[in-house]
Order: C-alpha cells, then sequence, then structure tokens
C-alpha cells in the first residue's frame, strides 16, 4: 500500500471515487490514532457520506474499530442489540427495549451502546437511570452476562480511540459513519 496521504483521500472522496478497504482502514487507524486533525476527521466523514460509502469500505472502518477496541470473551453465543443513534428522529429507544426482551425470554445479550446522540435517551442514559454503573469493569460485565443473561457495554469503554471523533461528529449535526 502506498503512504497513506490525507490530502489523496480527501480528493478521492470529493471526487466521489470509493476507497479501498486499506485505505480506508489507514484513514480510520490514523483517527484513531490520534494523528489526524479535527478539519481531517470532519472532512473525511462528511465526504465519506456525501459520497456514500461501500460495503468495502465500512469493512475497512469496521478492520480498523476491531484493532483499537477493548475487547472481551464471553465464551459463549450472545446478542448485540445496538441502536443506530444520531438519526436525529427523536425516536424511543428501542434497542434497550429489545435487549431486556431477549434477555427475559433466554437470550444472552451483549448490550452495546452510548448516551444520546440525538434523541433524548440513549441506552447508557436510560441504563444509568435504572441504576447501572457504566463504568464496571469489563470482567465484572461479562460476568453479568453470563450469570443473569445481560451485560452493558459502555461505548467509550470498549472503543476509547473513538474519543478523537466523538466530538467532531457530534459537532457537524449530520449522521455520519
Amino acid at each position: 500500500m502506498a503512504e497513506f496521504s490525507w490530502p489523496d483521500v480527501l480528493h478521492a472522496l470529493v471526487r466521489g471515487d470509493d476507497i479501498n478497504r486499506d485505505l480506508a482502514k489507514a484513514a480510520m487507524a490514523e483517527i484513531m490514532g490520534g494523528r489526524a486533525t479535527e478539519a481531517q476527521i470532519a472532512g473525511f466523514v462528511v465526504a465519506l457520506r456525501a459520497k456514500g460509502e461501500t460495503a468495502e469500505e465500512m469493512t475497512g472502518l469496521v478492520d480498523a474499530m476491531h484493532e483499537a477496541a477493548v475487547t472481551v470473551d464471553i465464551g459463549e453465543p450472545v446478542v448485540d442489540s445496538v441502536g443506530t443513534g444520531g438519526d436525529r428522529a427523536g425516536t424511543f429507544n428501542i434497542s434497550t427495549t429489545a435487549a431486556f426482551i431477549a434477555a427475559g425470554a433466554g437470550a444472552k445479550v451483549a448490550k452495546h451502546g452510548n448516551r444520546a446522540a440525538s434523541s433524548t435517551t440513549g441506552s447508557a442514559d436510560l441504563l444509568e437511570g435504572l441504576g447501572f454503573d457504566l463504568e464496571l469493569p469489563p470482567e465484572a460485565t461479562v460476568r453479568m452476562v453470563r450469570e443473569v443473561g445481560f451485560g452493558f457495554f459502555f461505548a467509550p469503554r470498549y472503543h476509547p480511540a473513538m474519543r478523537y471523533a466523538a466530538p467532531v461528529r457530534s459537532q457537524l449535526g449530520v449522521r455520519t459513519v
């Protein structure tokens, strides 16, 4: 792969060209590594959104996020119901309700989520209001899933590198990756 260059990536996206998986992964790695400026992050996510994200680009972004994430091993199959967040529709938080229903029906649920992005209540807000400790260490949350069938994985704890992108995405006010 050629050396990564923000101008090259941004020019390609502005032209409407798709970027390959490796380039998308490299861009996200720059963001998650704290090596991208706020302007580069904003330009990237808006240009990608305006062009329309491809499956290959999304896969590259996911690859970089997985590499930067705090991972856990629950040791058995689980369900993760995560909301879309940021849809600006002000909709009801259905993903957390669905997670409770699934857990009540016997599924092991590893609920992943964050605070509200565009609605009044994100999964974290709702669960915190119910008394959940959002800062539980990973091993305690894994134990909850195993023992009671439900655990909440607070996004900032498991994706700490998103701290570089989250404020920019929030300020933009448009839905992005």
